[in-house]
């Protein structure tokens, strides 16, 4: 495999990438680095061939500037060795098995293209694209046009046979055109949406590439040559209409879409509509014009009819349109997961006020309201075949890396009366949100995870965070968890001042002892007795070493201790005995988070003359059904030791038939 980077001045910047590089776990001598370095006046070529003689997989081609990315890919992609190309930008990075994972995906299935899923702290992601894995698909049956950066891995004789090669030179939406001319000739392509392969990561001199001001006549004109690639591969119908309406949308409607178009100068706006207005006329015709949501319908009708300051109106309303979305419902599950029931709703201005609908003889229209001076004068805007497009999802996002993970749910769209003929859409749903390792994707990293609901619905796209409105009942559900193998903490919470719901998972900032000082704690008064923590422990959850500390004012004692699941909670083992401790009332306490952390305080407990530990009276029991099955556990695990240690020599030295036998019978008595 062959890894093309083309460098020009990137300064700190390249260093996540060079590090990424050099952790991958894909085996040194399975690829190359091709660094083109396009006339550098820094010490970027010094820096880099000094690199190549440290780690003999990198090398360095310098040519003169070319003042673009193009020229440098395409020299990368002459030059490379490997079986594929894969292309990453200065100042991104890869993810530790994305050159492995990548590679394997494209290796098993013969792939022209390989789309490892991403992740950005700056710029949109097409989600959608890497909802799951796929081994195989195409243009025409998957969403590929919705993925156009070019930072994935290409068959190499793939791109050489087809003379698939980026425009060289300053231009706009190169990305795009390479993209469309690859997608049309590629049999197989994967996508690898099970692992966050590639970061786009956002520089803080704001000089990521792609963040200049465009300029509407050259930007437009080269739009032309991405459409003319779609037309010249497909036959009028419905699916150049869909590819047509994905760059109508993208990069024609949406420069005329808030928040931008409320920023541009008097000046800038005409160019950015006549720019756009003359590619329209030649390439977006009524079915792709019908295709659209209502929103980007009535858009493109005031961009049809010149409508400028209309347009403008539009903007300000659709600015002001925001999601809402309210936790219902959040119930722990047996085996780790959130059950969460949620509704979510469009709604628009300070107040939040529904966007409302009307409801005229089984039809709905948007109220008049909002498109007043957009429309003839009572004509109203048909929505009726628009309210199934209505969808709501669940996310987990990453605060720190910016991966997002979508988590299983169902929504249904219903109209809800508001009286006098007027309605608004709500969409009810429920879904499960996990840290740990769930069909399609392994347990996500440690850190802070947000819980965000993407909600779309005549044709926008907003997402609002979940958890400020709740429930009454929500808050006292919301326990913390050990989860996992190893375990690891998982403590759900409400920030502040927002009251959004995050999950704190593996301790990045929260601790367990924090969210437990006010939850009870029950003895389970068996053979030896135990603490029944109110930590919520899954299926599959391993025990944890903790630490027991007996304390007064003048000295401090440790016991190691361990944290195991039982019947739902972690459960705590006490001493009987403290032969190192002298006599005397100690404060029992229990270190959860590390012995560097607050511990969370237990009781009193008496030490006697022979470290014989005293538990206080009157504590709070649990319910004797579980008291009996803890004392049945205890039994079945001396059994299981005594016999382990006492038959296990002898069964060894058994014939296999009689070892078996023995087994069984070992069994039953354990029950």
């Amino acid at each position: 495999m062959s890894v093309v980077i083309p460098v020009y001045n990137p300064g700190k910047y390249i260093d996540p990438c060079i590090d990424s590089l050099l952790c991958q776990t894909l085996p040194a001598d399975e690829f190359e680095v091709v660094f083109v370095n396009d006339g550098s006046t820094d010490d970027t070529r010094d820096r880099l061939e000094k690199l190549a003689t440290q780690h003999s997989h990198f090398r360095v081609i310098t040519i003169p500037n070319s003042g673009w990315p193009g020229k440098p890919r395409n020299i990368g992609v002459a030059e490379a060795a490997g079986e594929y190309v894969q292309f990453v930008d200065q100042d991104d990075y890869l993810a530790p098995e994305a050159l492995q994972r990548l590679y394997a995906m494209g290796h098993r299935n013969g792939s022209d293209i390989v789309i490892g899923k991403v992740a950005s702290n700056f710029r949109g992601v097409p989600h959608g694209v890497f909802k799951k894995s796929r081994e195989k698909c195409t243009l025409r049956d998957a969403p590929l046009y919705d993925s156009l950066t070019p930072h994935k891995m290409f068959r190499t004789e793939f791109l050489r046979e087809n003379g698939i090669a980026y425009p060289e030179g300053k231009r706009r939406l190169e990305d795009q055109l390479y993209m469309m001319q690859a997608y049309f000739p590629a049999k197989v392509v994967s996508i690898l949406g099970n692992y966050t392969c590639y970061h786009y990561s956002k520089r803080d001199d704001g000089k990521n590439a792609g963040s200049a001001r465009i300029v509407p006549s050259g930007y437009y004109g080269n739009l032309r040559e991405v459409l003319d690639v779609v037309v010249e591969n497909t036959e009028p119908g419905e699916f150049r209409d869909l590819l047509l309406r994905r760059f109508y949308r993208v990069e024609m409607l949406s420069r005329l879409s808030e928040p931008a178009v409320l920023k541009y100068t008097p000046e800038f706006l005409d160019e950015m509509c006549d720019a756009v207005e003359d590619v329209a006329k030649d390439f977006m015709d009524d079915g792709v014009h019908d295709g659209l949501g209502p929103v980007q319908r009535l858009r493109s009708t005031l961009l049809r009819n010149d409508d400028r300051q209309g347009l403008l109106r539009l903007a300000r309303f659709a600015a002001s349109v925001k999601a809402a979305a309210r936790l219902e419902e959040f119930a722990w599950q047996p085996d780790g997961r959130i059950a969460v029931a949620v509704s979510g709703r469009l709604v628009h201005g300070d107040d939040k006020a529904p966007l409302r609908l009307l409801s005229r003889e089984g039809r709905y229209y948007l109220h008049p309201d909002f498109t007043d001076g957009l429309m003839p004068e009572g004509e109203l805007l048909d929505v009726t075949d628009d309210i199934g497009g209505y969808t709501a999802e669940i996310s987990l996002r990453n605060r720190e890396t910016a991966v997002e993970w979508p988590c299983p749910s169902k929504f249904t769209a219903e109209v809800e009366d508001l009286g006098d003929g007027v309605c608004e859409v709500v969409l009810r749903g429920s879904g499960t949100v996990s840290s740990e390792r769930v069909k399609g994707r392994g347990p996500v990293s440690r850190g802070f995870w947000d819980v965000w609901v993407p909600l779309r619905g005549l044709g926008l796209v907003r997402k609002a965070r979940l958890g400020a409105d709740r429930g009454e009942q929500v808050d006292a559900a919301c326990l913390p968890a050990s989860l996992g193998s190893p375990a690891r903490s998982v403590i759900p919470y409400f920030t502040e001042p927002h009251g959004n719901l995050t999950l704190d998972v593996a301790r990045r900032s929260k601790k367990l002892a924090t969210y437990l000082e006010t939850r009870p704690v029950l003895l389970v008064p068996s053979g030896r007795p135990e603490l029944r923590l109110d930590l919520l422990t899954g299926e599959g959850t391993a025990p944890s070493t903790v630490q027991l500390t007996l304390s007064s004012s003048s000295a401090s004692h440790t016991l190691p201790a361990v944290l195991r699941p039982l019947e739902g909670r972690a459960h705590l083992p006490l001493p009987t005995e403290a032969p190192k401790v002298p006599s005397g009332s100690w404060k029992l306490s229990v270190h959860l988070d590390g012995a560097k952390n607050a511990p969370l305080a237990l009781f009193d407990v008496t030490v006697g003359p022979r470290g014989r530990i005293t538990l206080p009276t009157g504590l709070p029991e649990a319910d004797p059904e579980l008291t009996r099955r803890v004392s049945a556990q205890q039994r079945k695990t001396i059994i299981r030791r005594a016999l382990r240690r006492v038959g296990g020599p002898i069964a060894r030295r058994l014939p296999s038939g009689a070892r078996k036998r023995a087994r069984r019978l070992a069994a039953r008595i354990v029950g």
